[in-house]
């Protein structure tokens, strides 16, 4: 079996997995470290004919980092791609095991027990707030309705502040985000990446700066992503 997945996590979780399968990713895919693979291009604009040269059988993708474009020239091409949806943590679980399987594990690789169970053993959380989270700056991007990043905040006791939004991603002026009402500002390292002097600085409210990658992925990285989060969510900047 020969794999090129366009999406970091899947390929994290492919590598740790199934480590001989994996023949190419994305120049974002940064897990594990030190990964050897040949580089397709970006999620967005991935090299099509670079891929189609590797001969996978199989492309993985996610129906919302990649483009259909792109999926249907790779599909034109002959090669199958397995599309994700990844919008809850239950979710997640169920598509990594589809994904794992169609890249030829027999069973569910022992990491991603340990994931959903660090997640359902949480404790219920002292007290609930409501958090404004950013993903992008000029111009200001927030997570809205129907996201994994929301969800995830949510078993932690963050609520998200535009979760009721039309939009998943939108586009909100910052005079809003600094008005709207909320107990924290969640600042995460990617896609955009804040930093104590970069984010911060442009809200009232305490700000906590957080993993991205424990935040936002969907892979080996979610194991220790409850303890990681609790942590850094503790850890505001005022």
């Amino acid at each position: 079996m020969r794999v090129v997945s366009l999406v970091p996590s899947l390929t994290e979780a492919v590598a740790v997995t199934l480590p001989d399968a994996l023949a190419g990713a994305t120049d974002w895919c940064t897990h594990p470290a030190g990964l050897d693979v040949a580089r397709v291009g970006g999620t967005k604009n991935p090299d099509v004919p670079a891929i189609v040269a590797l001969r996978p059988d199989l492309v993985v993708a996610n129906e919302e980092e990649n483009r259909e474009p792109d999926l249907a020239a790779l599909r034109a091409a002959g090669i199958e791609v397995l599309v994700t949806e990844v919008r809850q943590l239950p979710q997640a679980v169920r598509e990594l095991d589809r994904v794992l399987r169609a890249c030829g594990a027999r069973s569910r690789p022992r990491w991603l027990d340990e994931a959903e169970a660090a997640w359902s053993e949480l404790a219920p959380p002292e007290r609930r707030s409501t958090a404004v989270i950013p993903i992008w700056r000029r111009p200001w991007m927030v997570v809205g309705r129907d996201t994994f990043a929301g969800d995830l905040l949510a078993r932690l006791g963050v609520d998200n502040a535009y979760a009721d939004h039309a939009e998943r991603y939108p586009r909100i002026p910052h005079e809003e985000l600094d008005a709207v009402e909320k107990d924290l500002v969640v600042l995460p390292d990617e896609p955009y990446r804040f930093t104590a002097d970069d984010g911060p600085e442009a809200f009232m409210a305490p700000s906590a700066l957080v993993s991205g990658r424990h935040l936002t992925w969907y892979g080996p990285s979610l194991k220790e992503a409850p303890k990681v989060l609790r942590h850094q969510l503790g850890e505001r900047c005022e």
